[in-house]
């Protein structure tokens, strides 16, 4: 989106923006900060679990549950990922930054948590906790882009396309469960 359909949708002057943001990925950067805020406050006044499984989950459908409220949410976070972090790096600022580290770490971190957790109990057969836990915000946001289209690509016949309408709620219901199959989950014994 060019900073000029940020402008009119916003109903601003363009150079109002350039006062502001030093960029148009700072734009989406702080649309990304604000989103996660909300979505480490939803996860506040809920009660938690000893339990890694039931945590996991609860966790995963609340991050679904917002991806599916906030479908700008997944526009400007997969806008934010589709550029390598040294190229962010050069076009917004370090304050910006890390202000997006800091939400990033708030909402990863007590899905990090729950993974360590559920990895020391032998419950989840994962080694890298932090990676997981990223591996699972980016699969995700991806997947849940189904569920805001509504529609799926099959091929019907040989090179002949064909679309089939997606229920929101399955692809709801599988993010969850790739989530927690991506966890391995094990019999309770130590992997």
């Amino acid at each position: 989106m060019a900073v000029d359909e940020i402008a009119r949708a916003a109903r601003v002057n363009k150079a109002l923006i350039y006062r502001s943001f030093d960029s148009k990925e700072e734009i989406f950067v702080l649309t990304v900060v604000d989103y996660l805020a909300e979505l480490e406050a939803r996860g506040a006044g809920q009660p938690g679990t000893a339990d890694p499984v039931a945590a996991l989950r609860q966790v995963c459908e609340r991050y679904v549950g917002f991806c599916l409220d906030y479908p700008a949410f997944l526009d400007c976070g997969l806008a934010l990922m589709q550029r390598p972090a040294s190229e962010l790096r050069e076009l917004v600022s370090g304050a910006v930054l890390f202000r997006l580290g800091r939400a990033m770490a708030a909402t990863l971190g007590p899905l990090e948590r729950i993974l360590a957790a559920g990895a020391e109990r032998g419950v989840f057969a994962i080694d890298d906790p932090d990676f997981m836990a990223n591996r699972l915000y980016a699969q995700v946001l991806g997947s849940m882009h189904l569920a805001r289209i509504g529609v799926g690509v099959r091929e019907s016949a040989p090179g002949v396309a064909e679309t089939f309408d997606l229920d929101p709620e399955r692809v709801h219901e599988a993010c969850v469960q790739d989530a927690l199959a991506l966890a391995r989950i094990t019999d309770g014994a130590p992997a």
